[in-house]
């Protein structure tokens, strides 16, 4: 899996950018407004990457900072929550405006980002609730971080063909529930949760 990509902004607008590496290879990221605003006039950039990687396209998600990339990874892994929803919530608002929401219950708030419905933003702040608090203006994530064994087994589980978002959500049960799981037998607990 890409963790980050570092090189020349060689094209940027508000939904994507491209960075060329050193090498000569030139990537395109999907962002988000945020991130776009703290792009703009730079010359050379680090992005940490979310993948994602379907029968149909292998899409790069683009982020400047671990908190925005985390908490897209949360937002995806809410039942009836794609990537496309994650990112237009991520440009309506900053990380920390989020999590007051979610913090705070507001529905209506969380309503006004375009293509979410009334279900989707009660199911975001139920889903998610636990797993952030509100702190000023930052995200303070109560799950703990992702270990190796963890991204690993979730590789392993896109690579045989299951989606992120339910692969992510079914090994997260798998390691709250035992955080010194090694990467086979994560693997193993998975496939019948799948």
């Amino acid at each position: 899996m890409i963790e980050y990509i570092k090189g020349k902004v060689t094209g940027l607008n508000p939904a994507s950018a491209i960075i060329e590496t050193a090498g000569g290879t030139a990537y395109m990221l999907q962002i988000t407004l945020p991130t776009f605003s703290k792009l703009e006039g730079q010359n050379e950039a680090t992005m940490l990457v979310h993948e994602s990687i379907r029968e149909d396209a292998w899409t790069l998600y683009g982020f400047l900072e671990e908190s925005e990339r985390e908490l897209f990874r949360l937002l995806i892994g809410v039942s009836g929550v794609g990537a496309s929803t994650a990112r237009m919530i991520l440009s309506a608002m900053t990380c920390g405006e989020l999590s007051a929401v979610i913090a705070s219950s507001d529905v209506k708030r969380l309503k006004n980002v375009k293509g979410i419905g009334a279900k989707t933003a009660e199911r975001i702040i139920v889903d998610l609730r636990d797993k952030i608090k509100a702190s000023d203006d930052t995200l303070i994530l109560q799950s703990p971080a992702t270990t190796e064994a963890f991204d690993e087994a979730l590789a392993a589980l896109v690579m045989l063909g299951f989606m992120a978002a339910q692969s992510r959500k079914v090994l997260k049960k798998l390691f709250d529930a035992d955080p010194t799981l090694k990467v086979e037998a994560a693997i193993r607990k998975a496939l019948p949760l799948m």
